[in-house]
């Protein structure tokens, strides 16, 4: 009983918000935006100011009220949904993850900036290649990803492997000790462990462009086969002679989640790797 009054009231939050952002887009931006530019310049200007701001700030309002509690098996975007897997684990300091993931070819992304959100556009409009583009940013632990790796692709646009690590430090996200516990018993032995040299990561494969079903902003689609990422990065490194030793351990059953790409959904087995980097 009580769970199904607070699925109503969930419910019933989530309509009222989307009321206030449908009033606000068609009653006040689009009628403002359409007085001053050409029709089209209006809708275009109305689906930014709607996708990338009022729904976004409707989110982050209903998130103050309703806090998803999620095993530590997944990332989850900012407003709280289910995003990639953790299918891969690394045992090392900060910068022998950075110099093998880097050896292996992979390279370190940029940080999520202006500039760099810039450069990204006008690379893909002038069509060149930009091996270092920032990834969007997901959380586990409670904090977005400490460090995070792509491999382009070649001769695919909007394609790339990619994969973000965050540091199972329990003085990082003391809120969610239990989630970083849970991680942490997994450690492979080895008498310099401590709590900053283990790394749990989420590896995925972009497969081209969607929306985002919960506000239609861009993002990548997902190739549902998580388990060839996880797969390719242990080769990788294994290749670039930077594991000492590798284990593949199971963490949970298999499961499928539903990715915020319109019609994207991915797939684990239930399996994550852990490599002990040398």
């Amino acid at each position: 009983m009580t769970s199904s009054l607070a699925r109503i009231l969930k419910h019933a939050v989530v309509l009222l918000l989307g009321g206030i952002v449908a009033y606000l887009a068609t009653v006040q931006v689009f009628p403002f935006l359409d007085n001053r530019t050409p029709i089209a310049l209006a809708v275009f200007g109305t689906y930014i100011v709607t996708a990338y701001v009022l729904i976004p700030l409707a989110f982050r309002a209903f998130r103050l009220f309703y806090i998803p509690v999620h095993l530590p098996l997944y990332c989850t975007t900012p407003d709280g949904f289910a995003s990639d897997p953790v299918n891969i684990a690394l045992v090392g300091e900060r910068h022998q993850v950075i110099r093998a993931m880097e050896a292996a070819g992979w390279r370190r992304a940029d940080n999520k900036t202006p500039l760099s959100v810039a450069h990204q556009v006008v690379y893909a409009l002038l069509k060149r290649s930009y091996p270092r583009a920032p990834v969007s940013s997901l959380y586990l632990f409670g904090r977005q990803q400490d460090l995070a790796f792509q491999k382009e692709v070649l001769g695919k646009r909007g394609y790339r492997h990619h994969v973000r690590f965050w540091a199972a430090d329990t003085q990082l996200a003391q809120e969610f000790e239990s989630h970083v516990q849970f991680w942490r018993r997994f450690h492979l032995p080895n008498r310099h462990a401590s709590d900053t040299n283990f790394w749990v990561g989420a590896a995925s494969k972009d497969t081209g462009f969607a929306l985002i079903r919960h506000n239609a902003q861009l993002t990548h689609m997902i190739d549902p086969d998580t388990a060839s990422e996880r797969r390719l990065i242990s080769r990788d490194l294994r290749r670039a002679d930077k594991v000492s030793s590798r284990r593949t351990v199971p963490v949970h059953r298999p499961f499928s989640l539903r990715n915020r790409a319109l019609r994207g959904r991915l797939k684990s087995d239930g399996y994550v790797t852990i490599c002990e980097l040398r």
